[in-house]
């Protein structure tokens, strides 16, 4: 195998393929990265039995071939080179990487022993790529963390006709996102729920594609995959990742569908108040919001504690009202509020409460962020 590659195409594609190596994997040739010099391009594969990459780039290659490497080790040499043509070649167990002066000689992994990876299931339809990064990334960060609670750990992806929504919970908030894309078949329905990490990292990395396709078995099921495909400057990317078992939460009984009071704020000058008041907040405690005519009072820390206040303007259409928030989970949901106004529904003080964007109601409806209050003692 010998081939010369450009160092900021190599260094995307073995980023995009190594992401998703297990840290300790279960056996060495899960640790390696499957280089494959073909006539049509360099192509860098990765499997842990859950999720696969593969991404193709172009390159000159002079003589095709296939070497298994460290994954990990060939991702950090790549970023170390300089900004210059690469040559790889295979010589004997190794594989060699010359750019300018810098020479490195990595040991090859049997690649017979690589498993094959799974192929795309049948494409069910698609979406521009930046669409498809910003509702994940909205989503996902309300998914839970805690392992022995898999199904939190997903994002649930509902497709019916051309609506394609999101969903993630971990109890303590939920968000929604809906959003349009292209279904290959009009009345397609289906439902997948699948890991957010994994998910929030493909989405990512594939926001600048044109397109992603969404690849899924009718109704969800099949094989138990779910794949993304979706083509860049910096070549064509693929990966499937496994679904995860479990009946998620019904989230749309969560949803209350009339509120006793709105309030009304600017974005970016509350996300700023409330970072500021949280500097005092000790871990697990919250931030009191107290909302009363035109004005919302943040305060945090009591007793003895360090104390912090601030007041500023907004808009509040009901009865006075005191609620608490975690202070990190309320600011992941302004985080994710892309409008210079943010609303925020209310039923009671101990009941959730409900953020969206507040400058158009039908952009706002687009995505749906509840929160669950902190019970204040006393």
């Amino acid at each position: 195998m010998k081939f010369r590659v450009e160092r900021d195409v190599l260094a995307d594609a073995v980023g995009w393929a190594a992401r998703s190596l297990p840290t300790r994997p279960p056996l060495p040739v899960l640790a390696g990265l499957l280089v494959e010099a073909t006539d049509s391009g360099l192509v860098l594969s990765s499997f842990d039995y859950e999720v696969s990459a593969r991404v193709e780039v172009d390159a000159q290659i002079s003589d095709p071939g296939r070497a298994l490497v460290s994954g990990r080790l060939l991702a950090e040499i790549v970023r170390s080179l300089p900004d210059r043509p690469i040559d790889v070649v295979v010589d004997d167990a190794k594989v060699v990487l010359t750019c300018g002066s810098s020479r490195f000689a990595l040991l090859t992994l049997p690649v017979e022993d690589y498993p094959t990876l799974p192929d795309l299931p049948a494409a069910a339809g698609t979406l521009a790529g930046a669409d498809f990064a910003t509702a994940v990334a909205t989503v996902a960060v309300a998914a839970g963390r805690d392992d022995t609670l898999p199904v939190l750990t997903g994002v649930r992806m509902e497709f019916e006709g051309d609506l394609l929504t999101l969903a993630a919970t971990d109890r303590y908030r939920l968000a929604v996102r809906e959003l349009s894309w292209t279904p290959q078949l009009t009345d397609a329905s289906a439902v997948a729920l699948v890991q957010a990490r994994s998910l929030a990292e493909t989405a990512r990395s594939l926001g600048d594609a044109d397109a992603v396709t969404i690849a899924l078995a009718a109704g969800g099921s099949g094989d138990g995959l779910i794949g993304f495909e979706g083509s860049g400057g910096d070549g064509r990317k693929r990966t499937t990742t496994r679904l995860l078992d479990g009946e998620f939460p019904k989230y749309r009984a969560l949803l209350p569908s009339e509120s006793e009071a709105v309030a009304t704020l600017e974005t970016a000058a509350f996300t700023e108040s409330v970072k500021r008041v949280a500097l005092v907040a000790e871990r697990n405690t919250p931030v009191r919001l107290t909302f009363g005519g035109d004005e919302l009072v943040l305060e945090a820390g009591t007793g003895d504690e360090a104390q912090a206040t601030e007041a500023m303007s907004a808009g509040f259409d009901g009865e006075p009202l005191t609620i608490a928030f975690n202070p990190q989970f309320l600011l992941d949901g302004l985080g994710a509020i892309n409008d210079p106004v943010a609303q925020l529904s209310f039923t009671t003080a101990t009941k959730p409460a409900v953020l969206t964007a507040g400058s158009d109601a039908s952009a706002g409806a687009s995505y749906r962020y509840l929160l669950m209050p902190v019970r204040l003692s006393g």
